[in-house]
């Protein structure tokens, strides 16, 4: 084989452990994601642990002397002891995060935690920067250059970030790590043949470090190094900027760390072909330009984003990829060439040192002081200048007045976009006149509060991510999801909600006298959302919760206090590391917290479920709580774990607080919402597949579900299918008269009908309104069913008043359906207004504050 071949085999198998590494990498930001509960907190660990790594390998790789064989068997040996740590790290991660589970502030115990994963990822990019210095000499002996060596590496880093996308969704994410660990060994083994094949080399000399005076290279250095930090504050703040428009999926940090390193391959191949002298002088002005276009093109980005339509997960990812490119790509193009336009005289590996150590401590500026203290926006401008102000250190002094001219330009450009757009900017295409009342960022989310066109507040984290809303429905379910858990506990006294949001599923507890509340909250933007601005909404449950600033996981797994309920709040679950809130391990730690004769609620929201992934999780609840329930609410789904045997009706009966006061349905209303227990309704598939913390099953599939056609009418179907016997419930309640029998069946046949008539909706069958008035006949108090007969009736209005009927007479009639009916309340109390009956008006106005207090339109 000649030099040229090997040359060619050399940089393949470069650009292959580009790909193991950064796959690598992307795997283990969601391990560390799951230990903080956070996603970026996980980014900014995962990134700075492998930049500092990286750097002290070279740096230290550089002053080993070695021959080429050896140098190859070295490289080898590299390759295949990473692969067998990436294999025991998750073993490290889940001792990991047992520790300091004794230190009560958070942010004290996330230091450490930070310490630590930082310290155990360090390792293997310690070992793997000790292949660049080394790769450099085996290519100086085969005639390849940095820039080729260094470009085919990070263009396999691209195609590793990417990696992941194909087989966490395919294999999940311990068979990923197993792959990407197997690829590992592979390229190992292609190492070792290529040292065989060199033995027979007639150059088998000491390839010894580039020689050159430390303080001649000082300077640079040092401004290299700032680039490298520039470079990852930038990579932060793109992160946290474009995942909040991108999809936020195990999948965003993959696309984003895909398109930063593809423009610094391609940088770096392109810089041995053009001007050393010419890019020197004009990349830091490229860089700029390139900053301030991202940051003003940002919202324009967003608004084509989405308004696109796609037709598959991949597609999408494609699509918002490319556009990201657009925006990014100059400026890393410019970081690219950096590094082979310096590196002249060999001494590369110095260079790539600096400039990932200096990565390192950019990546931990952005995540832990520059985002929290300046803000996203600030954040990527001070990147940039950064880059700016260190790049300039190789301009000719003939240019540098038009370096200050530059910077001053800059700078005035600079401050339109110093802060990222409003919410309500971004997200103008589904709230047209909304408007922000309030933001708060930290390390750890994005927390916003919008008000509509029609008064209602939405609260969102991270842009995206809707938690709730204050309008009456939104309201009521969030309410239900208290409501149910205590009445099924029969004499709660004291209640844990995993998840605050808005406050208004803990205001559903108030109803319980002498009831003792406890709420986990890892955002602090939202709690303080939830204290301020919907306050009236949550009927200022502050006054009778007390919060606790944590993580849910780690709440549970430190605290020794034990509850007689306990409530999972609703989540998105196919999100960064959430998944894991619906693992064995975190259900076997709520029954751990529970009292005897506890109970333990996880809510579920349906169309984020398709069938499959539905059974994945009812599996590892049943695993955890052998004696449990399902119940359905609209389009939710409560899983029902009870620490002991279930309580009869007639004892739930008497312990729940009058109607009135907890929903007005009733307590046959909801014992009708039994759908069985998870062992029958599963009917013999217990034996499947369970989601675990560390062997995460569904968030990588339930993404897909976006784009492909809507499976709530599947799931629908098979859980109308798979509903157990009105006998076989009347059996679990334990029945003792007719009355009960006849009260609990229809409330039965009301949901049961309820649930046919939503599944005919979504298929556009006429027969929806049929089957809703049935259940309504079934059961009148049931609230959806009541709601579909009145939205049909106040619909109906608008194409004529029924036979013989006023519309004040049609009014009250629905009215008389829903005394809660916002719309009709509305219509009658201006009809009162036109009529000129003030005082009637007023009691109008006065039921529609009640429910809806931030509605607009209701005074004069």
């Amino acid at each position: 084989m000649t030099s040229s071949h090997k040359a060619v085999l050399l940089l393949i198998l470069y650009g292959l452990s580009g790909i193991t590494a950064l796959a690598y990498e992307v795997l283990w930001t969601r391990m560390l994601s799951l230990l903080f509960g956070t996603t970026i907190l996980g980014i900014v660990v995962t990134v700075a642990a492998f930049m500092l790594g990286l750097g002290l390998g070279s740096l230290f790789g550089s002053r080993f002397k070695t021959n080429l064989k050896y140098t190859l068997v070295a490289l080898a040996g590299i390759e295949f002891a990473v692969a067998l740590y990436a294999l025991f790290l998750p073993s490290m991660m889940q001792a990991l995060q047992g520790l300091w589970l004794g230190i009560d502030d958070l942010q004290v115990w996330q230091s450490w935690q930070i310490i630590s994963a930082f310290c155990v990822l360090t390792l293997p990019a310690l070992a793997l920067g000790f292949a660049f210095p080394w790769m450099l000499r085996v290519g100086r002996i085969w005639h390849v250059s940095l820039a080729s060596l260094y470009g085919f590496n990070t263009l396999g880093g691209a195609c590793g970030a990417l990696l992941p996308l194909l087989l966490l969704p395919a294999l999940g994410w311990t068979l990923a790590l197993q792959c990407v660990a197997g690829l590992g060994i592979l390229l190992a083994i292609f190492l070792l043949l290529l040292s065989l094949l060199s033995s027979r080399d007639k150059d088998l000399t000491p390839l010894t470090k580039y020689q050159e005076s430390p303080i001649s290279l000082s300077f640079g250095l040092w401004a290299y190094a700032g680039l490298g930090a520039g470079a990852l504050i930038l990579e932060i703040a793109w992160a946290r900027a474009y995942g909040m428009i991108l999809l936020r999926t195990e999948y965003v940090l993959a696309v984003i760390l895909a398109v930063f390193l593809l423009g610094i391959g391609l940088g770096s191949l392109l810089a041995q072909r053009l001007s050393r002298t010419c890019l020197l002088q004009w990349m830091p002005a490229v860089v700029g330009l390139a900053a301030l276009f991202g940051l003003y093109a940002f919202p324009i980005l967003n608004d084509v984003l989405q308004g696109m339509q796609f037709d598959s997960l991949m597609t999408a990812m494609w699509v918002q990829g490319l556009s990201i490119a657009v925006c990014t790509l100059p400026v890393t193009l410019a970081l690219g060439a950096w590094l082979p336009l310096l590196s002249q005289k060999g001494d590369g590996a110095r260079w790539y040192a600096a400039n990932s150590m200096g990565a390192c401590i950019g990546a931990m500026l952005a995540g832990f002081v520059l985002i929290p203290w300046l803000g996203t926006a600030a954040t990527w401008l001070m990147g940039a200048a950064l880059v700016m102000v260190c790049g300039s250190y190789w301009i000719q002094k003939s240019r540098r007045l038009m370096c200050l001219v530059m910077m001053a330009m800059y700078g005035l450009l600079a401050w339109p976009v110093i802060s990222l757009p409003d919410a309500a900017r971004l997200l103008k295409a589904e709230f047209p006149d909304a408007q922000d009342l309030y933001q708060y960022e930290d390390a750890i989310s994005m927390t916003h509060v919008l008000q509509r066109d029609d008064g209602q507040r939405l609260l969102l984290a991270d842009l995206q991510r809707m938690d709730a809303s204050s309008d009456p429905t939104s309201v009521t379910v969030q309410k239900n999801q208290a409501r149910l858990p205590l009445f099924l506990h029969g004499n709660p006294q004291s209640v844990l909600f995993l998840g605050l949001g808005t406050g208004i599923t803990a205001s559903g507890g108030l109803a319980w006298s002498d009831l003792s509340m406890d709420a986990v909250e890892l955002s602090q933007g939202a709690v303080k959302a939830a204290d301020e601005y919907f306050n009236k909404s949550n009927h200022r449950v502050f006054n009778h919760l007390h919060v606790h600033h944590d993580d849910a996981r780690r709440f549970l797994m430190r605290s020794d206090k034990q509850f007689d309920v306990i409530v999972g709040d609703l989540f998105h679950p196919d999100m960064v590391g959430r998944g894991s809130l619906l693992s064995v391990e975190q259900f076997e730690r709520a029954k751990a917290h529970l009292n005897d004769a506890g109970v333990f609620v996880q809510w579920l929201a349906l169309n984020q479920f398709d069938v499959a992934a539905l059974q994945v999780v009812l599996r590892s609840f049943a695993q955890s709580f052998p004696h449990n329930g399902l119940f359905i609410d609209g389009y939710r789904l409560a899983l029902v774990g009870f620490k002991g045997e279930p309580q009869s009706a007639r004892k739930l009966i008497s312990g729940a607080p009058a109607e009135e006061s907890w929903g007005g349905e009733g307590a046959w209303t909801w014992l009708g919402r039994y759908w069985g227990d998870v062992q029958s309704v599963l009917q013999g598939k217990m034996s499947g597949a369970r989601q675990g913390e560390w062997t995460p099953v569904i968030e990588y599939s339930l993404p897909t579900m976006r784009y492909e056609k809507n499976s709530l009418p599947q799931t629908l179907a098979w859980l109308l299918k798979q509903r157990v016997s009105l006998k076989s419930a009347m059996a679990v309640w334990q029945l003792e008269n007719a009355d009960d029998s006849q009260s609990l069946k229809r409330a039965w046949v009301s949901s049961t009908l309820l649930m046919r008539g939503q599944q005919a909706s979504l298929h556009g069958d006429n027969r929806a309104m049929r089957l809703q008035s049935l259940a309504y006949r079934a059961n009148p108090k049931d609230r959806w069913a009541g709601f579909a007969v009145a939205d049909a009736m106040f619909t109906s209005l608008q194409q004529g008043l029924p036979q013989g009927l006023s519309y004040a007479q049609a009014l009250q009639k629905i009215l008389d359906i829903r005394s809660d009916h916002e719309d009709a309340l509305k219509a009658m109390m201006m009809l009162k207004r036109q009529q000129g009956d003030l005082n009637a008006a007023k009691i109008y106005q006065d039921r529609l504050q009640y429910i809806s207090p931030y509605a607009k339109g209701l005074r004069d």
